[in-house]
């Protein structure tokens, strides 16, 4: 979901281009990753670049096809009006987050990632009855927005442009959790070759300026 208004973006430059149509379907990892390991029709899966290779592995997404297409940092958020904690030192975001009376985290690998932040403080113990987990495909701005979670911490693309938070900004040194979003090729494509035109498209500098706007960087 973090590349969802990327590959929207992306795709309509693809077609005034000329290259042609193409349509996206945005869902939550997982469950790209079940979908294309089983085999449905897709010509082209973006997710983590450690997914893609997962699915290189086992057969689903053609070996040699990796293509490293944004990084993207996690960022975090409040309710709009809500207290704005400093995040600006490790030393702030870990007293941030222990203030918090819940904290918004996502299914995917900034989740993780985080996880393993809050172990390495030696707080995850302390911080596990107040963690919320937003559904596969639900993004954590919605939980902040709601009032499910009082700190919200999920990419910068899929936080960005949610209604009714306000943005604390991303990590600060020495804690920033930064993700490689690559495309693979499928190996059920019925169009192999339109599939790596579009990828190398994606990969072009005339897709760059598209992913900063989404609040991602070219990889």
């Amino acid at each position: 979901m973090a590349t969802r208004l990327v590959l929207a973006e992306l795709a309509e430059l693809y077609r005034a281009a000329g290259g042609g149509e193409v349509s996206i379907e945005s869902v939550g990892g997982v469950d790209a990753a079940r979908r294309v390991q089983a085999g449905e029709g897709f010509d082209i899966v973006v997710l983590a670049a450690d997914a893609i290779d997962k699915l290189i592995a086992a057969g689903a997404v053609a070996t040699g096809s990796r293509a490293d297409l944004v990084t993207s940092a996690v960022a975090v958020g409040v309710r709009r009006g809500a207290p704005r904690p400093a995040i600006d030192t490790e030393e702030a975001l870990r007293n941030a987050a222990r203030a918090a009376k819940s904290i918004g985290y996502s299914t995917g690998p900034s989740g993780t990632a985080l996880l393993k932040l809050f172990e390495r403080w030696g707080i995850a113990d302390e911080l596990k009855r107040r963690l919320v987990q937003a559904p596969a495909g639900v993004p954590v701005g919605a939980l902040i927005a709601r009032g499910d979670a009082e700190l919200g911490f999920q990419q910068l693309s899929e936080l960005m442009h949610e209604e009714g938070i306000e943005l604390l900004g991303t990590l600060p040194p020495g804690t920033q959790i930064v993700t490689t979003f690559s495309a693979g090729l499928c190996t059920a494509s019925q169009q192999p070759e339109a599939a790596a035109a579009l990828v190398a498209f994606m990969q072009s500098p005339a897709a760059a300026e598209a992913k900063r706007r989404q609040g991602m960087a070219p990889a």
